[in-house]
């Protein structure tokens, strides 16, 4: 049995593993790891040997046995030498992490094969979530590998497509005219009434811990090094959280010796909490007011950030940034990498346009070695017709789920 503990990324506190995700102070749980244990069979050696996906990384995953691991082939996925494009922009060594390469066309293929493997090892039939878009038909997804139900509620914007996928998998889907915390509070009012248990962002361990492989992959494929700037576009920030947490667990488990690379959350204008109050903190103002959003229905729209005091804290360790990007920025840095054969989400597209602001900025050097994660890719967003029914209470959510 893995030795597995939970700490508190607020106060410290420290306690036996269990399936919770918040402390009484307010701050995120996270699963921690007994290094000794995990070195006994994980050894750089032997990596050379195992599958090429995240669950190559099993003890570091918080699944005791192998048995309930519900894996779609997730993970190890390319690392782009982008030098044509690196010269465009003005750097040497600039690469891009293809994360659209994931079995459900997005890095939330990681998060759910653990959130779902987590579930079904605690024999969990029902599993919900609110998402912008990708989250959900990661879990209509994975859910449906594993032979679970599950419930899904989306933005009454969430491209079509991405509400079809999810439709595809045998999801319960539904739009909300709201947001995805709107969302998120109509699925915690059902939990009693129909015994689901809602995946959301930060609402359990299994997310964090399947993304942060990401880090863990990227630390491989430099060959146990990292890179100097991680360019990552930012919603609720488990990404971020997690491959935070993979280098600080590399560094305990002696495998590298690096500085943490800096960690840039990039947002869309209309909608970016973090960087207002990451650059309102840098220049001691007052916090910005509550966020009304009017960016565009992409996995950045996240106004209310689970756990926007970690994101900030991790953002000033490692001498990180947050930036903001318009639409038409983004919208220019998608065509540009189409015409270097990618084909990248407007979040994809996003880490471009931010990386390019801070090498105009003089913020990311020449040669230094830069790292942009296209988290989706483009198709997800062509105009598509949702037919999905639209709920604006959960007493609807209730008569259709019952009907």
């Amino acid at each position: 049995m893995k030795s597995l503990k939970l700490t508190c990324s607020c106060c410290g506190s420290k306690r036996a593993y269990q399936y919770e995700a918040k402390c009484s102070c307010g701050g995120t749980l996270l699963v921690t790891y007994d290094p000794e244990q995990v070195l006994q069979t994980m050894t750089k050696k032997g990596m050379f040997t195992r599958e090429a996906s995240m669950w190559r990384y099993h003890e570091l995953l918080p699944i005791q046995d192998k048995r309930h691991i519900v894996s779609l082939g997730e993970g190890w996925t390319p690392l782009l030498y982008m030098k044509n494009l690196g010269e465009e922009i003005g750097l040497d060594r600039l690469w891009i992490k293809r994360e659209e390469q994931n079995p459900t066309g997005s890095f939330k293929s990681r998060g759910f094969s653990a959130a779902v493997s987590i579930l079904k090892e605690r024999g969990v039939v029902r599993a919900a979530v609110p998402s912008n878009g990708n989250a959900a038909s990661a879990l209509a997804a994975y859910a449906a590998r594993a032979g679970m139900e599950s419930v899904v509620i989306v933005p009454m914007d969430c491209p079509g497509l991405i509400v079809a996928e999810c439709e595809h998998y045998g999801a319960k889907t539904f739009r909300i005219d709201g947001y995805i915390h709107d969302a998120g509070r109509m699925l915690d009012e059902g939990a009693e009434a129909f015994q689901w248990t809602n995946v959301g962002t930060l609402r359990e361990p299994g997310r964090v811990e399947g993304k942060k492989t990401m880090g863990l992959e990227l630390a491989e494929q430099f060959d146990w090094s990292l890179p100097d700037v991680i360019v990552y576009p930012t919603g609720g920030g488990s990404g971020i959280i997690g491959m935070w947490k993979a280098f600080k667990e590399l560094q305990t488990l002696g495998w590298i010796t690096d500085p943490l690379p800096r960690l840039i959350c990039v947002q869309e204008d209309g909608c970016d909490p973090i960087a207002q109050h990451f650059n309102r903190a840098q220049a001691r103002s007052h916090d910005p007011q509550h966020i009304e959003p009017t960016s565009s229905p992409t996995g950045m729209r996240v106004p209310q950030p689970p756990d926007l005091p970690l994101l900030l804290r991790i953002l000033r360790e490692t001498n990180g940034a947050a930036v903001t990007v318009t639409s038409k920025e983004i919208r220019a840095a998608q065509n540009q990498l189409g015409l270097h054969g990618l084909s990248a989400s407007p979040e994809g597209a996003a880490t471009l346009a931010g990386c390019k602001q801070l090498v105009e900025a003089g913020n990311i050097h020449k040669k230094e070695r830069v790292v942009l994660f296209n988290t989706s890719h483009a198709q997800k967003y062509v105009s598509h017709t949702a037919n999905a029914p639209i709920v604006s209470s959960y007493a609807e959510l209730k008569a259709h789920l019952l009907s």
